[in-house]
């Protein structure tokens, strides 16, 4: 693009890494060229591999995922049914085209404790510190600690998370799109779990996500390189796959960002 760079937001769909917790990690069956070969012969009478352009077929591969591995897209269904007011949930096909392309804007939390919940009062500071003043319809990224350690044993311990004070605050402004480079928006349930086992409040219990029943909105997860973006003037497009009364769908989000 002429005057413009575009930046790959998305991981890479792996499998055998240290993405997600077990029973959700992906699983994915190459088919090889060969094997595309003899499905292929056994499709055409009397067709020889040697009549196949280096004797080759087809290359295939077949996943058994989540619509939530790699970097995807939360719709409000993921976390009610209904909102607070009793109307249904939009699924990922649901949600309107515009809620996914806008102005981005980063917050930088790299410094933040792993675990920690980020308070409505540390965005105003951090908004304050890049210059920025949110507007309705703005995407927010947040980097944390997480985004570095994609794919490592630790990955799900790491970067902090948003609580409904936070959730709140951006939504209430305007914003209907979020993401993160954390496996969550809310902070990594192991913490999470460890407040719970002393405080037995179940409110803090994936309470950045519940909290969109409120104000509805989605969750971008699992991003990537967002060291490689300015605070803000930027704009973001995270189109999900359309999957039909899904909670989520897999994005391959991108950032286009002005040359100087």
């Amino acid at each position: 693009m002429n005057g413009k760079r575009l930046i790959d937001l998305s991981v890479t769909l792996k499998a055998g890494i240290a993405s997600d917790p077990p029973g959700g990690l992906p699983e994915i069956d190459y088919i090889s060229h060969q094997q595309g070969a003899q499905q292929l012969l056994a499709g055409f009478s009397g067709l020889t591999k040697d009549d196949l352009p280096g004797g080759e077929g087809w290359a295939i591969e077949q996943l058994r995922v989540t619509t939530h591995v790699g970097t995807h897209v939360d719709a409000p269904y993921h976390y009610r049914s209904m909102t607070d007011e009793g109307q249904p949930m939009m699924t990922i096909d649901e949600v309107p085209l515009d809620w996914f392309y806008g102005p981005g804007v980063k917050l930088d939390f790299r410094h933040l404790p792993d675990g920690h919940i980020v308070s409505a009062a540390e965005i105003q500071q951090e908004l304050v510190r890049i210059g920025h003043e949110l507007q309705p319809g703005d995407v927010v990224l947040v980097h944390t600690s997480a985004g570095e350690r994609y794919g490592e044993d630790d990955f799900m311990l790491k970067g902090c998370g948003f609580g409904r004070e936070a959730t709140l605050y951006l939504t209430e402004r305007g914003v209907r799109l979020v993401g993160t480079d954390a496996w969550s928006w809310d902070a990594p349930f192991a913490h999470t779990a460890r407040r719970y086992a002393e405080q037995q409040d179940p409110s803090i219990i994936w309470e950045g996500h519940y909290a969109g029943s409120t104000i509805p909105y989605c969750q971008i997860e699992k991003l990537a390189n967002l060291d490689q973006l300015p605070s803000y003037g930027f704009q973001v497009m995270a189109f999900p796959v359309k999957i039909e009364k899904a909670s989520a769908g897999w994005a391959r989000p991108v950032a286009i960002v002005d040359e100087v």
